[in-house]
């Protein structure tokens, strides 16, 4: 079932078995309050398991693109259309978040961005591979981030 994500009420629902829960609810409150103020787009996820589509495709970015697999398991999804852009996201049960911009247009931004909970180690599966800046959030403390350019058509 949907929900709606609050970012005024930051809630852990659906991210209860997050050791991070708190910080990875403020992580996707934050992402919520974005979209909500740049796009008046309301931000909704919905279990993994009920939108398998959306964790397979950024699963197969991933794959595709970089030969990254995900250890952790995905708790949440959500993928819609704002502005001409095609955006996933997939919250995983270690903290991380990963999003997938997708330009409609040929020729537009396209690429997938990492965003890690307040006290998540660096998985080991990105750690070598990017160089994470930091961010400080209202809603959920310090942020590291990274990105890297979709090459491939999807």
């Amino acid at each position: 079932m949907p929900y709606i994500v609050d970012f005024q009420n930051v809630s852990t629902v659906g991210l209860e078995s997050s050791p991070v829960a708190d910080a990875l609810a403020g992580l996707r409150a934050n992402e919520a309050r974005y979209y909500r103020n740049k796009y008046d787009h309301v931000f909704t996820v919905s279990p993994a398991n009920e939108v398998p589509e959306v964790v397979d495709r950024v699963t197969r970015i991933l794959h595709d693109e970089r030969e990254i697999v995900i250890g952790s398991r995905p708790l949440e999804a959500t993928a819609f259309d704002v502005d001409g852009l095609r955006m996933a996201y997939v919250f995983y049960e270690s903290g991380l978040s990963i999003n997938v911009m997708y330009s409609i247009e040929d020729g537009g931004k396209r690429a997938v961005g990492f965003k890690l909970a307040e006290g998540m180690d660096v998985p080991e599966e990105l750690e070598t591979r990017f160089k994470f800046a930091r961010q400080k959030s209202k809603l959920a403390g310090v942020i590291r981030g990274s990105y890297f350019v979709i090459k491939g058509e999807y």
